[in-house]
């Protein structure tokens, strides 16, 4: 009986909400303002396309799954209805009308807003959800089609709510906790919408048309422009991340190198935020919140504390949430720094001393640099001086670690590259207008020419890419990791009567005329991939600009690497199979990958509980594998490992409380190098020595330099390292 009543309430809700609200509409000066953008889209983007009506069809589908990515809120009656306008938005585009745009939306709201309030009154009516019942629900909005019918969109919605009381039930919320928490979630989600103006709706369109040409173009509206942090990179000062809007989610696109959430290392890319607290107070749910409304609660003080409850990005079971207390801070250039260390690796009975030298960006700071400041902070100085303390240390290679790297300066790309390698082109540049430019160059003899290293992974990025892409067909460097990301563009931010347009307006090609957009950096020798390539990266963008290739441009190659790759893969290959934490990365991507592929969710608690427990099940059995190779103790059973990676979590989070700001036992770019601190110099090189051991592809890495200095010191190679060890002097 309570169903047919639920079932009741949810019609009448749906409908009368519907009815209620004023529409948003357009203004006057928004006619204007999207012929101009129109205009620079036309005439200044890198990509010349056409504004026709194949234009026209992919700017109404792309607008429509920007509003209902999920396919949740509206049906394929409203589909059919905006199918009139698949051939017609391009020329409604060159007029100026913007009409479609706020039509569809405030369905969309009307929709919406309906659908919540009713998603309000089931879960405060006394319906019982059944738990035991074997049904499912695919939440992808790309796996499912169109609604047809207004019950069947109430069927879906019962069960995605069923779903969100599963996953707050199995972490231990009391079933009226449950419901209330779900009820303030989608009260948040009507107050977001209600809160959409036509500011909103207007940057909304103009993004859908912008987002044709490629991922990287947008517009500003004179609201997003007025905080840079988040108008251009939604950097969220304060804990150091960049996030995005999924779905109804806020994702953390990528955690800052040197910022408080690096420091502190819980939280990850690709985690979901869906409450945020602040010091001890009561955590307030974000789910379907603005994403501007979010980085209002997560910017804070330096030194307070924020608390962030997160559903994992990766293979753990998305039931299971983790609450993140970070303290907030400034994101310092001096954290933000190049550093390194001592990672010692025995080669056939031999102790090879090998640095490593972690850039997590490319940087300059411009205004001390104007300034003619002697002491100015770069990339490229840091670098120089961390060579020059190595070089003291007698180091036997380097490794230059530039994985999570998303780039920076062009200019310290180029400057950085100089120092590797002697005079010669480092990146061409081609405009829109196909002029191709090759001023960026190395002037000076390299200062360092011994054997060299470059670590890559898929969140390495634009500049990232043009040095190592640059070292690699120098035959200088041997590049190992994962295929890099594939951003081979230059965007230009450029004023509009209101707001700003940020648009692709250059691409980047390497000497050998290859380009690295889309494709990317491919390593010499490759290594497992953490993150899915098929998810991340220039690739998986819609409408990325292709990979292509033009004229190579004269440069005089090292020969000192791809000789010996074949050899060096091989090794590689013999030795990985047989390292106990390599082995455990790969047995540990595998079961996220094949965890992944389910995409039906099972709405059996029963189910969804077993599901868990084989979860925690695989995961104690890879790390009783790991522990076994390695001679370590086993674990007893599943609770003792889960207890042992509590303390864990727990001794991570102790380890905050030492200072961030480049003093007391921080790391800082001298660091143990200076030699003036004696022993506790000596307690921070054994301490960087036991980091390799905590991360085997660093320490992979560090074999495979370890195996090209051994090449090269046999006596038919030897030459070329006395030479280069020469021109070092």
């Amino acid at each position: 009986m309570s169903r047919v009543i639920v079932a009741l309430l949810l019609t009448l809700s749906f409908s009368l909400a519907a009815v209620a609200i004023a529409p948003i509409e357009k203004q006057s000066e928004q006619t204007a303002l999207y012929r101009e953008i129109l205009d620079r889209l036309a005439t200044r983007h890198y990509r010349g396309q056409e504004i026709n009506d194949e234009l026209s069809a992919r700017y109404l589908s792309t607008y429509i799954e920007m509003l209902d990515p999920l396919k949740s809120y509206f049906l394929a009656a409203d589909i059919n209805d905006f199918s009139q306008w698949q051939t017609t938005l391009d020329d409604l585009a060159r007029r100026g009308d913007v009409t479609p745009g706020f039509y569809m939306f405030n369905r969309l709201r009307d929709r919406m807003l309906g659908q919540l309030q009713a998603n309000i009154e089931l879960l405060e009516s006394d319906y019982e959800f059944d738990y035991s019942v074997d049904e499912v629900i695919v939440l992808d909005g790309e796996d499912r089609q169109w609604m047809q019918s207004a019950e069947q969109q109430r069927d879906y919605w019962r069960k995605r709510i069923k779903d969100s009381m599963i996953r707050l039930l199995i972490n231990d919320k009391e079933p009226e906790k449950a419901r209330e928490l779900l009820i303030k979630r989608f009260n948040n989600q009507i107050k977001q919408m209600e809160q959409r103006d036509s500011q909103d709706v207007f940057q909304l369109y103009a993004n859908a048309l912008a987002s044709l040409y490629d991922p990287h173009t947008s517009y500003f509206s004179p609201r997003t422009t007025e905080n840079f942090q988040i108008n251009m990179s939604l950097s969220l000062e304060g804990i150091g991340a960049e996030l995005r809007t999924e779905d109804e989610y806020t994702k953390v696109a990528r955690v800052i190198p040197g910022g408080p959430a690096d420091l502190q290392g819980i939280l990850k890319a690709e985690d979901r935020i869906i409450a945020v607290g602040q010091e001890d107070d009561e955590l307030v749910d974000v789910i379907g919140w603005r994403i501007d409304d979010v980085v209002q609660l997560i910017r804070g003080a330096k030194d307070s504390t924020v608390r962030l409850e997160v559903i994992g990005g990766g293979s753990d079971s998305s039931d299971s949430t983790k609450v993140i207390a970070i303290v907030r801070d400034k994101v310092k250039l001096e954290e933000k720094s190049a550093q390194s260390k001592i990672i010692k690796i025995d080669q056939d009975g031999t102790e090879l001393k090998l640095g490593v030298i972690d850039i997590p960006a490319f940087y300059m700071d411009f205004e001390a640099y104007r300034k003619r400041d002697p002491e100015y902070k770069s990339t490229t100085r840091d670098v120089y001086n961390l060579l020059m303390e190595l070089r003291e240390e007698q180091v036997d290679g380097i490794v230059l670690d530039l994985r999570n790297n998303g780039g920076g300066s062009l200019h310290e790309a180029t400057m950085l590259t100089d120092l590797f390698i002697d005079a010669g082109p480092v990146v061409q540049i081609r405009n829109a207008y196909q002029r191709v430019s090759r001023d960026q160059r190395a002037t000076m003899r390299a200062a360092y020419s011994g054997p060299l290293v470059v670590m890559i992974n898929r969140l390495s990025a634009s500049a990232s890419e043009i040095f190592a892409g640059a070292l690699q067909d120098y035959d200088r460097a041997i590049v190992v990791g994962s295929q890099s990301f594939g951003k081979g563009t230059v965007q230009d931010v450029t004023g509009l009567s209101s707001g700003q347009l940020k648009l692709t307006v250059s691409k980047f090609y390497r000497v050998s005329g290859d380009s690295t957009q889309h494709r990317g950096v491919l390593p010499d020798i490759e290594f497992p991939s953490v993150y899915d390539k098929d998810e991340i990266g220039e690739s998986q963008q819609d409408n990325a600009l292709p990979w292509d290739n033009i004229h190579s441009v004269p440069f005089k190659p090292s020969r000192g690497v791809k000789q010996y790759i074949e050899t060096l893969t091989a090794e590689h290959q013999q030795r990985i199979a047989r390292d106990p934490d390599f082995v455990y990365l790969v047995d540990q991507l595998a079961l996220s990958n094949s965890w992944d592929a389910d995409k039906a969710v099972s709405l059996n608690m029963a189910k969804r509980k077993a599901r868990n427990k084989d979860w925690d099940t695989q995961q104690f059995l890879l790390e009783n594998k790991r522990r076994r190779l390695k001679g370590l103790e086993l674990h007893a059973d599943v609770a003792a490992w889960k207890a042992a990676n509590k303390d864990e979590e727990e001794l991570v989070v102790d380890t905050q409380d030492t200072p961030v700001d480049g003093e007391g036992t921080s790391d800082n770019a001298n660091g143990f190098l200076d030699g003036a601190e004696g022993q506790e110099d000596k307690a921070k090189v054994d301490e960087e020595e036991n980091i390799a051991e905590s991360d085997p592809m660093l320490q992979e890495a560090g074999h495979i330099l370890a195996d090209h200095i051994r090449l090269l010191s046999k006596p038919q190679n030897r030459q070329l390292l006395v030479q280069n060890q020469k021109r070092e002097k």
